[in-house]
């Protein structure tokens, strides 16, 4: 059965799949920069003889034809870029790069991938249609690779019928994946805001408008954005994150600077409050005697799961690992790119166990001590091919 030849497959890849990982684990780039990674894919590609093609400069497609390739068309979607972070963890394949780290998982989604290429390439005959392998740059800073794939035709010739993507959990024990149908990711949105006055003494108040004061009252007010305006079914964060003002004890500043993000799970809500932090922003900054820059930098839209493409997923995962290995993912207000693939064709986007509270390996995404079980490398790999090969959507 072709469910016993992937997993047979998968766990005979296992160690060169992890060896990969460790490469590029220890070799991580930033957005867009990802140059080594790509000949990495590239190569690898090559040596299976699967034809492929390269978007947004490091970006590759590659395209993979089983039995009647026209029958169906399932894409599967991985990112490969790193973040500005010094990895901590004492390990032999630790990053060469000081202050760049794959601190989300992107080096396991592009191995598990890469690990889906050659299970698939090495049991074309046994499954029918055609699988497009999507390894895409900058998944971590806007304005996301993803959303430059798509502009580049990543969805077009030929156009899958469904697109699926993974992600590491840490949190998540080996050996489990999470699904969930509708939203089921935030969307993202960056604000900047500066708010000016000519400044002033301290001692003398009543001659400038307090920009530190007024910032402060900003900062407080805003939050009613969310307590006073949201739906409370309708998840929502506002979150000022940078507060930069000041250089000395007696010296009102100038300007104010801060920064922030908002997330939603609604995207009418989601504009709807863009205008509110503009109004009450603006509003009370004048009111209070300065100026106001403010800029609101719109970033990738929440992620959902087309919930048919979902529960047919969800199906075929529980057929490869079993019932018991199979949960639902919960809401989480983090963003992903994946989000731009879902708003143009039906998208499933899964979660990886990873962690093992055994062994230690709990910390979470995006910290110097990120790293997971690599056991969960031949799982991934094998659900992605698995479901590459049988899903029917």
């Amino acid at each position: 059965m072709l469910k016993e030849k992937i997993k047979a497959l998968a766990s005979k890849y296992a160690p060169e799949l992890k060896n990969i990982r460790h490469h590029i684990h220890a070799n991580p780039e930033l957005s867009y920069k990802e140059f080594e990674t790509s000949n990495l894919i590239q190569e690898q590609l090559s040596t299976l003889n699967i034809p492929f093609e390269i978007k947004a400069t490091t970006g590759v497609v590659g395209l993979l034809k089983g039995k009647n390739p026209d029958k169906r068309i399932i894409a599967l979607r991985a990112d490969m870029d790193a973040l500005p972070i010094t990895e901590e963890n004492d390990v032999p394949y630790k990053s060469k790069k000081p202050g760049v780290m794959h601190a989300c998982g992107h080096d396991v989604h592009t191995t598990c991938l890469l690990g889906a290429a050659k299970i698939l390439n090495e049991t074309r005959n046994d499954w029918e249609g055609t699988v497009k392998l999507i390894f895409q740059p900058g998944e971590e800073k806007n304005p996301g690779g993803a959303s430059l794939m798509i502009k580049e035709g990543v969805l077009e010739n030929p156009r899958p019928s469904a697109i699926l993507g993974l992600h590491v959990h840490p949190q998540l024990e080996i050996g489990k994946f999470r699904f969930r149908g509708g939203k089921i990711m935030a969307s993202a949105d960056e604000i900047y805001i500066t708010i000016k006055s000519k400044g002033g003494h301290a001692a003398a108040p009543q001659q400038t408008a307090d920009t530190i004061l007024i910032a402060s009252q900003l900062v407080v007010a805003l939050q009613q954005i969310i307590s006073r305006n949201r739906n409370p079914f309708s998840p929502s964060v506002l979150s000022i994150t940078s507060f930069q003002g000041g250089y000395t004890t007696n010296v009102i500043p100038s300007e104010v600077k801060l920064m922030g993000t908002f997330r939603a799970m609604d995207e009418q809500w989601r504009f709807e409050a863009h205008a509110l932090i503009r109004k009450l922003a603006t509003g009370l900054v004048h009111s209070l005697g300065a100026e106001i820059d403010l800029h609101i930098d719109v970033g990738y839209p929440t992620v959902y799961n087309d919930e048919k493409l979902n529960t047919v997923a969800e199906v075929s995962a529980i057929e490869y690992a079993g019932a018991e290995n199979i949960e639902e993912s919960e809401l989480r207000m983090g963003a992903e790119d994946f989000g731009y693939y879902s708003q143009v064709i039906p998208g499933c986007f899964y979660r990886l166990g990873a962690g093992n509270v055994s062994k230690g390996i709990t910390s979470g995404v995006h910290t110097p001590t990120f790293n997971i079980d690599e056991d969960a490398i031949e799982l991934g790999a094998g659900m992605m091919a698995w479901l590459g090969a049988t899903l029917k959507f």
